[in-house]
């Protein structure tokens, strides 16, 4: 898997955000299973630690994650080789 950069994962991140965004029901899902409400959002989008929640949200439902990545124009891949390089994303290790 290709490295991506914080600042790249970052963006890839607010791109999903942005995405989730487009349709109340998505955000609506989203802001619910993140605790926060609307006006949160442009704060949030700031921090790293949120940034990777809205990785692991989307990466969570197959069927999102491909509607997204469409949606964003994004690689399949992308969104995990992102939330790789943020806060809390680094894979266990079963060793």
């Amino acid at each position: 898997m290709a490295l991506v950069s914080p600042r790249e994962a970052e963006r890839v991140a607010a791109l999903l955000l942005g995405w989730l965004a487009e349709e109340p029901g998505r955000l609506g899902g989203f802001l619910s299973a993140a605790g926060a409400a609307p006006g949160d959002l442009r704060a949030a989008a700031a921090d790293p630690a949120f940034l990777g929640f809205v990785l692991d949200h989307v990466l969570a439902d197959e069927s999102l994650l491909m509607e997204a990545c469409e949606g964003a124009g994004l690689a399949p891949e992308t969104p995990a080789r992102a939330r790789a390089a943020l806060p809390g994303g680094d894979a266990p290790h079963w060793t």
